[in-house]
């Protein structure tokens, strides 16, 4: 097994480009995450690096139109295929049948999350051995302030499987990321030119004003400093390997 302190030790400070290179040389069975600006900026540069390029997303079923046609441009802007995840229906189903298509305004984002996008995800993260994900610290306060370039992934690990994840843009900005974007004339979802910065689930985001962090456009109902859907759940926990 790959001693993970040593690694991070390795890799932090080094660029997103040395740090997923590194990732791709250690790790075949190794998947990039894409839903996002960051995400773009991964594939962009990864897609450099390696002829197997594997990429997956999560469909909720409840996504932006826009964002369904970003999907698109990205497979076809870069020639790769995207693998798409779905929750399982009898599961969505219930949900909605039981309590409405709107219960996270009443009882929190948690249970719906849960079914639309970590039940899924932990499904298609049993499959390989490495992610990598476009994580920055600065990008939500309270739980991703001390997120390392890579660490094994407590939240998705198992008894006989160790998962390691690779957040290559941790310390980037949100300015990094598009100032790289734009030189590099990577494709983008358009909703970021209505004010939208931080992009989940159509019902659960919205356009953020001037001054507002960028994670204050998600789940605005809710506590300000714990906005996590549960994808990253183990962000300050098992970064030590």
């Amino acid at each position: 097994m790959t001693d993970i302190d040593a690694l991070r030790t390795e890799l932090d400070g080094q660029s997103p480009r040395a740090i997923i290179k590194a990732a791709l040389a250690k790790y075949d069975n190794i998947a990039i995450s894409f839903s996002g600006a960051e995400d773009v900026v991964l594939i962009e540069l990864a897609h450099k690096l390696t002829d197997n390029l594997r990429v997956f997303t999560l469909d909720t079923g409840r996504l932006h139109p826009e964002t369904y046609e970003f999907i698109e441009k990205v497979r076809q802007h870069y020639g790769i295929t995207i693998e798409v995840l779905f929750p399982e229906s009898e599961a969505v189903q219930n949900l909605v049948n039981q309590k409405g298509l709107f219960s996270f305004y009443e009882d929190g984002h948690s249970e719906c999350c849960g079914i639309r996008k970590v039940a899924p995800l932990r499904k298609k993260l049993a499959t390989v051995d490495a992610w990598i994900t476009g994580q920055r610290r600065d990008q939500s306060p309270g739980t991703r302030n001390d997120v390392p370039v890579v660490q094994v992934d407590s939240a998705f690990s198992g008894a006989d499987h160790t998962l390691v994840k690779f957040n290559p843009l941790a310390n980037w900005s949100s300015k990094d990321v598009w100032d790289y974007i734009r030189m590099s004339e990577a494709p983008y979802n358009k909703l970021h030119e209505q004010g939208f910065i931080s992009i989940g689930c159509q019902p659960c985001t919205r356009p953020v004003l001037p001054g507002q962090h960028e994670r204050e456009g998600r789940w605005w109902w809710e506590e300000a400093t714990h906005k996590e859907c549960g994808l990253h759940a183990g962000n300050l926990i098992g970064k030590s390997g």
